[in-house]
């Protein structure tokens, strides 16, 4: 694996973390709720839920990828398409942000547990990593070096912004409820996720 290959990675995953999504609005509307307190619980959770997923997607396209080289490249192309549906479906999207504040009394473990779940056992994590990673994964390269790789710089951006989230939007209630605000940062997060699409392809067109 070239650091090329870990340097677009890297990118991507901080582009398609930043959007906001099911776990996303999950940390916000404890944050909002609850305050800064759901901050590191709340991170800790994430990262354990995308280890799940991811583990589990990788798994899967290392077997894919040990009986058929022709249908892993497929699965480049249709991941990169997938990205692309998903930035359009994001701009489409409007001012919409849908993460109503959580009051409801609840503990560290439990927060942790409810954030693992949310973001491990969505079927829709493990289609994204399925479709996400296959793009900068090298067939000629040892597969277990990649997943713990790739694996670890996903964990800690995970972590990372969800920490961020938590922190900022128990600080910037009003923000949530701005629909010109949030329909900013759907247009934007939607042209990004496009143009990662569009980077998926282009890798993985020079890899091929």
């Amino acid at each position: 694996m070239s650091f090329e290959a870990w340097l677009a990675f890297a990118a991507a995953s901080t582009v398609l973390l930043v959007i906001p999504g099911p776990t996303v609005l999950l940390v916000a509307s404890y944050a909002l709720g609850q305050g800064w307190r759901t901050a590191l619980p709340m991170a800790v959770g994430v990262a354990l839920g995308d280890f799940t997923a991811m583990t589990l997607s990788m798994l899967g396209l290392g077997a894919l990828l040990a009986t058929s080289a022709t249908l892993f490249t497929a699965l480049k192309w249709l991941g990169a398409a997938y990205l692309v549906y998903l930035g359009l479906k994001l701009w489409l999207a409007g001012g919409t942000l849908e993460a109503a504040p959580r009051t409801d009394a609840a503990s560290a473990a439990r927060m942790l547990g409810h954030a693992w779940l949310v973001t491990a056992l969505n079927p829709k994590s493990i289609t994204f990593f399925v479709a996400f990673l296959p793009a900068f994964l090298d067939p000629a390269a040892d597969f277990l070096t990649q997943m713990l790789v790739f694996e670890a710089t996903f964990l800690v951006l995970a972590f990372a912004n969800a920490l961020g989230y938590a922190l900022v939007a128990s600080r910037a209630r009003r923000f949530a409820g701005n629909a010109r605000a949030i329909g900013v940062v759907n247009k934007v997060g939607g042209g990004l996720l496009i143009g990662a699409g569009a980077t998926t392809v282009a890798f993985a067109g020079v890899r091929n």
